[in-house]
């Protein structure tokens, strides 16, 4: 007999937990399916357990810098195997947590994949497709997320080529890696194995590394990534990938010529697609193209009027924030209430590689493609006291706005963890701030966010750092 519930979720990232829970204090009787681990992709094995390794690479690097800061450190080498170790141990105290909150909220939680026998009613089977519950519910919330998304010639076998999740957990490292693919999770992955000693080289389509972030950034990067000594490829792609013994032969095309590359394995970092597969939505009708749903963003109602889509599955930007964001508007708007829109170009998206990269709204490019006659300001680290007394003067802060009425349009940073300053853009471009505003707001020195309103300054060229 099944069992009855007002919402049901399928999955349990930070789009789908979140959700059940919010649901859950609404006063909606909530269930949640997951397949593998609670906590989903970001917890488990993405946002989290990465972030532990990018540290790692992050004390190593410190470490091998400490004679800078006046200190002497011997014999000390990275233990890959125990850098993997703390990683997992990140992610499962995470997973643990989510379980927790489950438990707390009252949502009952069931470990299989869900499959939709109709519209009301979805099954939930075990690894060898053995129904093991059924579920009626008022209401279904998909957050099946995403997988890495492969190249048509080069196919992700978890031996010469792997993606994302195996990466964070090979049991031994490699002594050269070929990493196809400069987005966030390429970039990550570059900085932490080159950190640590293996051989890297970056392969990327565009001409410039995070195509997606303003140009000034990527260039920034690639000078960076260039004297920590990672082979940078722009403007060029992988053609080939063949065994070579126990490692691989990697033909990289730029331009007309093409080269060789031997390496031990090949990351394909190319994006995600969603999980669109396997849970029975073409059986209900439940439109989908190329691993994306189609939904409202009214409500993130599917094509069936009681089945709605959040987070990765719905489409990008691909961001653990939004899909938690669109998770609480979804069920707030099922129990009646009236949440703000949001904004999505207004989401931040953030890169852990050091230097980090952190950016919000229009990139310069985009502001002058959408109109605007623009004021851009920029200030470097180096002009930073904090920076330069923390041995991080490597980056920037740049902010675009909008001449004629003082629109804070975009916001673009790369140094230091500066990832924990672009918030206080979100903020101000959500409140509708101006500029003057931006500067007559006093900012605490020495910190590396003054650099914010430094750069502010700049654009109205009231800036008193730079000696311009």
């Amino acid at each position: 007999m099944a069992k009855e519930f007002d919402v049901c979720v399928i999955g349990s990232g930070p789009g789908g937990y979140v959700a059940a829970i919010r649901a859950s204090q609404l006063g909606f009787n909530t269930a949640i399916i997951e397949k593998r681990h609670l906590g989903g992709v970001c917890l488990n094995i993405g946002c989290i357990p990465t972030k532990a390794l990018l540290r790692s690479a992050e004390v190593y690097e410190s470490i091998e810098d400490a004679a800078d800061y006046g200190i002497t450190v011997n014999d000390y080498e990275a233990d890959f195997e125990g850098i993997i170790g703390r990683s997992r141990n990140v992610a499962n105290k995470m997973s643990k947590g989510v379980q927790f909150l489950m438990k707390a909220n009252k949502i009952e939680v069931f470990e299989g994949k869900g499959v939709f026998e109709s519209k009301e009613q979805i099954k939930v089977v075990n690894e060898d497709d053995e129904t093991q519950e059924q579920i009626t519910a008022d209401h279904f919330i998909i957050a099946t997320g995403a997988r890495a998304r492969e190249l048509p010639n080069i196919k992700i076998d978890g031996e010469m080529v792997i993606d994302y999740e195996k990466a964070m957990q090979l049991e031994e490292q490699p002594e050269k890696m070929v990493v196809i693919g400069a987005g966030a999770i390429g970039v990550e992955f570059a900085y932490f194995y080159n950190t640590i000693g293996t051989e890297v080289t970056l392969v990327e389509l565009e001409d410039s590394l995070v195509p997606v972030e303003d140009k000034d950034i990527g260039k920034e990067l690639g000078k960076i990534y260039k004297k920590k000594g990672i082979d940078v490829r722009t403007g060029s792609t992988v053609e080939q990938v063949e065994e070579n013994g126990d490692g691989v032969k990697v033909t990289i095309k730029t331009g007309d010529e093409e080269e060789v590359v031997e390496a031990d394995v090949v990351l394909s970092a190319v994006g995600v697609t969603g999980n669109v597969e396997g849970i029975g939505l073409d059986e209900i009708g439940v439109e989908y193209s190329k691993g994306t749903i189609t939904i409202d963003k009214e409500n993130y109602r599917t094509s069936v009027e009681n089945i709605y889509a959040i987070g990765d599955v719905a489409g990008g930007p691909w961001l653990a924030h939004k899909a938690s964001h669109e998770g609480i508007f979804c069920v707030e708007k099922l129990a009646g209430e009236d949440p703000l829109p949001i904004n999505y170009n207004n989401i931040p998206g953030c890169t852990y590689c050091e230097p980090q990269i952190a950016s919000v709204g229009y990139t310069e490019e985009q502001a002058k493609e959408e109109g605007y006659d623009i004021k851009v300001g920029k200030f470097p680290f180096s002009a930073s006291g904090k920076a330069t007394g923390l041995g991080h003067e490597e980056g920037f802060v740049k902010v675009v706005f909008d001449e004629k009425y003082g629109e804070w349009l975009g916001c673009h940073m790369i140094g230091s963890h500066v990832t924990e300053l672009i918030a206080e853009a979100v903020v101000a471009r959500d409140l509708e701030t101006t500029g003057h505003e931006i500067i007559s707001a006093v900012h605490p020195h020495p910190t590396m966010s003054e650099a914010v309103m430094e750069a502010v300054a700049e654009a109205y060229g009231e800036g008193v750092h730079l000696g311009n």
